[in-house]
């Protein structure tokens, strides 16, 4: 879900980024790199200076300055680390807020396409704020607590117009005499724990049995016997993992904990990283292949919306959703593998007779895989996995396939 970015050809700049990475070997990963920022100073997260004294590169995103890497771990060291261990990613940045009042389903199910007064008490789901023309204003997760709130996290880049989009949805509710209440969530860190180590080390940390903890599913719990923390079992990068919100006053002695469990290797990794991850993850970056231009049915995000929503609607944008549910999209975001110079955002996809069918929104070399990946939209007609297409790469041809996604198998936690 969450919170990436890519760098469309040289009109982006970096924003920030150290000169220095530019002189490194992962020039093609950072051109992956979009800067959302405001062109503002760029705020700081809590654990900056943490961050700062291990070494990271920072760069600003969506107004804040944000790890992108650690000067001893390349990107593909990092991302293979990942996939073999557990690496740490703080993800502050993000929004966190609480929604309140005996309304608060009716109100979420306003605004979101997906069933979420049918989800079980602490479980969760992703699902995507629509507009009236069906396009996805922001994807999100959204958490029925125990707490009698639900719990939501939403994407950096998206706060303002997030922020505005559901008070101007509880001012009308209120209006009307609903029982509705809107919380930002502050002082609280947000670390993304992932890697298929995870619950080995956090385990020694936590009172709650995490096999106990499915994929999707919370708890509040205490983290090295610091109170009023919650423990997702989620992340964007395909492995099983947490994300776990925690007191910032604490947040540093959690995460130095956590850095030196000897239950299995533990490293920070930034925003670079967790690129090319959820893409070898198959998974989309607001802004690049989710747009207000594209709907849940094109982005292949049809199975957040749930049966009970598919025959009742009540959300923004309902009639065109559901007519695609039926009759199918003209567009669909599809995968690619390719060899040669690699796709990136913007590059046009063209079937084999050179006419142009699609774009592709995210692409990058795999260091799973070696292989380039990348996801774009392509006319339905040619979207079948195994189709030959091309892309048109600084004026060449070339040659690749329509592929199946997820790029690597996602390893999400389920009984």
């Amino acid at each position: 879900m969450t919170v990436y970015f890519y760098l469309k050809s040289m009109q982006h700049q970096f924003c920030h980024i150290h000169k220095r990475i530019l002189k490194t070997n992962f020039l093609p990963f950072i051109k992956t790199i979009r800067c959302l920022s405001t062109g503002s100073v760029p705020k700081r997260v809590y654990l900056h200076n943490f961050h700062a004294e291990k070494n990271a590169r920072f760069v600003d995103f969506a107004g804040f300055l944000m790890p992108l890497q650690y000067s001893d771990f390349t990107l593909t060291a990092s991302h293979k680390h990942t996939r073999e261990h557990v690496s740490i990613f703080d993800v502050t940045h993000m929004l966190q807020s609480k929604i309140s009042g005996k309304d608060k389903m009716k109100f979420i199910e306003s605004l979101v396409v997906s069933d979420i007064e049918g989800l079980n008490v602490n479980q969760g789901t992703l699902t995507v704020f629509t507009n009236d023309k069906g396009g996805i204003i922001d994807d999100l997760i959204v958490t029925k607590t125990d707490e009698d709130y639900l719990y939501v996290v939403s994407n950096a880049g998206c706060i303002d117009k997030d922020l505005s989009h559901m008070n101007k949805r509880k001012e009308e509710f209120k209006r009307n005499g609903a029982d509705i209440e809107l919380e930002v969530i502050k002082d609280k860190v947000l670390l993304a724990i992932q890697g298929p180590g995870t619950a080995k080390i956090l385990q020694e940390f936590v009172e709650h049995d995490l096999n106990n903890l499915t994929f999707m599913t919370t708890t509040k719990t205490t983290i090295c016997g610091v109170d009023d923390c919650r423990i997702t079992r989620c992340g964007y990068t395909g492995e099983d993992g947490v994300e776990i919100s925690i007191p910032a006053a604490q947040s540093e002695l959690i995460l130095k904990n956590l850095l030196n469990s000897k239950k299995d290797e533990v490293m920070l990794a930034g925003l670079g990283a967790r690129d090319t991850l959820r893409l070898e993850a198959g998974l989309c970056l607001y802004g690049n292949d989710i747009t207000d231009e594209t709907t849940p049915i094109e982005a292949g995000l049809a199975w957040t919306i749930g049966k009970r929503r598919r025959e009742t609607g009540g959300f923004p944008g309902d009639s065109i959703i559901l007519k695609q549910l039926k009759e199918k999209p003209k567009k669909k975001r599809v995968g690619f593998l390719s060899v040669g110079p690699c796709p990136r955002a913007s590059t046009k996809i063209m079937n084999l007779e050179g006419d142009v069918i699609g774009t592709i929104t995210s692409g990058c070399p795999s260091p799973c895989l070696k292989k380039n990946i990348s996801m774009g939209y392509v006319d339905s007609a040619f979207s079948k996995i195994g189709n030959k297409i091309k892309f048109l790469i600084h004026k060449k041809e070339v040659e690749g396939t329509v592929a199946k996604m997820p790029f690597v198998p996602s390893k999400y936690y389920v009984k």
